[in-house]
């Protein structure tokens, strides 16, 4: 049994077929299917049902499966440990970020931390909380920036910052004459919300203490949708700070804030607790907090749970 048997027999329980799963790794098909047979024969296990399109493990196929991805991640930490003790910053890192953060956040740091950290190759995904969760337990990315608390017994967090939530209130409507909001406000207002699957959503509701209030059934995971009905006239939403840092001159004068503390969203680093790309992760907590200080107020801020 070899680590590159392993990753091969990952391959196709990923991609449900060994055409494809060669593709992916770079290897001729009839390779990859001699290299998983060597497996199954030495292991004297089938684990693949090869008759059924697309392919699937079997139940014991299952089982090693896991172990095969633990097998892996515990191999790659022998390069973590011996770039921790030179203290070396570099390598690949994989991070994904939440749509609701990744549009508004990546091009603030971006840039300035691979100017500092030219030897991090640093690999990128948007991803729902959800999928960066499956993924850190699955060991396919290194950290995620989500909303948080999570609250995994496995899963370190690491606030980068609070965010507060700003009111979009188009002109007509009744609380557009108000200076700041106050939650009582909200209670009996059409809310536009983002669809089913984003944080913020969630976050929004619960706020507000009431389920979706709405005369129709919207789904969109963008803030500029959301902000257009609104000017439409069809309600109002809330935004993160961050978000209104981009907006037009005529649509910022539609902005309302909410009397201090203001509701907002705690937005972290996470990671797995036996992580040992460590200095990585300092770093990037490092550049964010350097660069987002300037833009949001930490201090006196009231975070809302998703």
């Amino acid at each position: 049994m070899t680590l590159t048997q392993l990753s091969y027999m990952i391959a196709v329980a990923e991609a449900g077929n060994f055409t494809i799963a060669a593709e992916k790794i770079f290897v001729t098909q009839p390779t990859l299917s001699m290299q998983i047979q060597r497996l199954e024969d030495e292991l004297g296990v089938q684990i693949f049902n090869r008759a059924k399109k697309p392919i699937r493990l079997t139940k014991v196929g299952e089982q090693i499966l896991n172990q095969a991805r633990s097998i892996l991640a515990e191999a790659k930490r022998m390069d973590d440990i011996v770039a921790q003790e030179k203290g070396f910053i570099g390598g690949e890192f994989k991070l994904g970020i939440i749509p609701t953060v990744m549009p508004t956040l990546l091009p603030m740091f971006l840039n300035t931390f691979i100017k500092k950290y030219p030897k991090i190759n640093l690999k990128i995904q948007e991803l729902t909380t959800d999928s960066i969760i499956v993924q850190l337990k699955e060991g396919k990315i290194d950290a995620g920036i989500a909303a948080t608390p999570l609250k995994y017994d496995n899963i370190e967090e690491r606030p980068l910052y609070y965010e507060p939530f700003v009111g979009y209130i188009p002109e007509q409507h009744r609380l557009s004459k108000v200076g700041k909001l106050v939650q009582e406000d909200l209670l009996y207002e059409n809310i536009l919300v983002l669809e089913e699957g984003h944080c913020f959503r969630n976050q929004a509701l619960s706020f507000c203490n009431l389920k979706k209030n709405s005369t129709f059934d919207l789904k969109s995971g963008s803030f500029e949708t959301l902000i257009n009905l609104s000017n439409e006239g069809l309600g109002m939403t809330l935004v993160p700070y961050l978000n209104t840092l981009t907006l037009s001159r005529e649509n910022k004068d539609k902005l309302k804030h909410f009397q201090a503390p203001p509701p907002a969203r705690e937005i972290s680093l996470v990671y797995p607790k036996s992580q040992l790309k460590i200095q990585i992760i300092d770093a990037l907590q490092k550049t964010i907090e350097g660069i987002i200080r300037g833009a949001i107020v930490i201090e006196n801020v009231k975070i809302v749970s998703p």
